[in-house]
């Protein structure tokens, strides 16, 4: 059966043409009555061209995420079993020895419109964000079951965007045996654990992974301050780079409490190494210590484009401090996962620190996140992480 047409006002075929998945609202000419949220569709141009097959929804901005680009795809089962398989062979290809813990599904980067899963070891943690993964989640679910064989799958279905879509909150096992209150897993043969029901996003930030790896090669005897340090995963791979000492800082007390076990299952003392419970800004301000280097890897400052000039401060002042505590020769690794501040943008704020610190830095790296991210090439909102590495001169 042809699946029912969205059809689009004239000229607003473009961003589709170009390979951006998404439609907006006002591209929406009409749509088939028979059509409801998250439905599969065929977007049409104003003279009929077949653009793609999607999801779509009449509720949020969005109103059309693709599937896929051939009008005949027929969205089934067996399609799903497909993009699972797609998306396992790059983790196989392209994921480090010694490493259980990866991004399996990053939305549309791998086909998969508003679905993201996480797996630690034995654990898969899915969250599920479009009315469209909503209506094949068994399907979806199955697949990825039969794919990797979890003991368990937790889902953290909750937040903003589910409410945009028309959804409710849904949060708990969705397959397999309950969860311990710590889940262990290996990065790069580093012990670490989360907790994927309580911690932020899936409970551990996986996208840092090769960025973390940078600062394990960089460390060896230098003192270093992991700001926003959350669970001390930059701590543990400086740490284990030789790095004569590490200070990690960051206001949430749990996770404070959870980096002096990380940095212990790896050998390393809070002793040697101290982790404060503290304010970041508040602290680079007030301490008199010098540091060879420095990692920045706060919460997104922008949720959304009306945060983006208050979030810019936050980003300079955040910079600005470290700069001014860093000697010389010493390096900097500075991030903004917001997606809403852009890398063109990231690369003026920091600029613009460096400037009012009197410094000058050369630009070692443009960082990102590990291949266990993909984005489309046409879709410049999925780049949500990105930083710099500099070198004070």
């Amino acid at each position: 059966m042809p699946y029912p047409r969205i059809h689009l006002k004239p000229g607003r075929d473009l961003s589709l043409r170009k390979g951006h998945p998404w439609l907006f609202s006002g591209a929406v000419g009409r749509a088939d009555p028979v059509l409801k949220a998250g439905d599969i569709a065929l977007a049409v141009a104003s003279d009929g061209a077949p653009l793609g097959i999607g999801f779509y929804n009449p509720g949020p901005d969005i109103a059309f995420r693709v599937l896929s680009a051939d009008p005949g795809a027929v969205i089934d089962r067996v399609f799903w079993e497909e993009r699972v398989r797609r998306a396992m062979d790059l983790r196989r290809l392209t994921i480090p020895a010694e490493t259980d813990a990866v991004r399996l599904v990053n939305s549309e980067g791998d086909g998969f419109p508003g679905l993201v899963v996480d797996r630690y070891a034995e654990v898969l943690v899915m969250t599920v964000g479009t009315a469209g993964i909503e209506r094949h989640r068994d399907d979806i679910l199955d697949a990825l079951i039969d794919s990797v064989k979890p003991v368990t799958v937790l889902e953290r279905s909750e937040g903003k965007s589910r409410g945009r879509e028309g959804l409710q909150d849904r949060v708990g096992i969705a397959y397999g045996q309950d969860l311990p209150d710590r889940v262990e897993f290996l990065e790069n043969g580093l012990r670490f654990e989360t907790d994927p029901l309580n911690g932020q996003k899936t409970g551990f930030f996986l996208d840092q992974r090769p960025n973390r790896e940078i600062i394990r090669m960089s460390s060896r005897s230098l003192r270093v301050l992991n700001g926003f340090a959350y669970t001390g995963a930059f701590s543990v791979y400086a740490a284990a780079g030789g790095a004569e000492q590490v200070v990690s800082v960051d206001v949430s007390e749990p996770a404070c409490e959870s980096a002096v076990r990380n940095l212990a299952k790896n050998g390393f003392s809070a002793e040697r190494h101290p982790v404060i419970a503290g304010d970041v800004f508040q602290y680079l301000r007030e301490t008199d210590v010098r540091f060879d280097l420095i990692i920045l890897d706060p919460p997104a400052f922008a949720k959304t484009r009306q945060d983006v000039n208050k979030a810019g401060r936050a980003y300079k002042d955040a910079n600005l401090q470290a700069l001014k505590r860093l000697s010389a020769g010493g390096f900097l690794m500075t991030f903004s996962c917001s997606n809403h501040v852009d890398a063109d943008l990231f690369m003026k704020i920091v600029h613009g620190a460096v400037r009012d610190a009197g410094r000058s830095c050369q630009v070692i790296r443009h960082l990102g996140p590990g291949t266990d991210h993909p984005v489309l090439l046409g879709h410049t909102e999925g780049s949500y992480l990105k930083g710099l590495l500099l070198r004070v001169l």
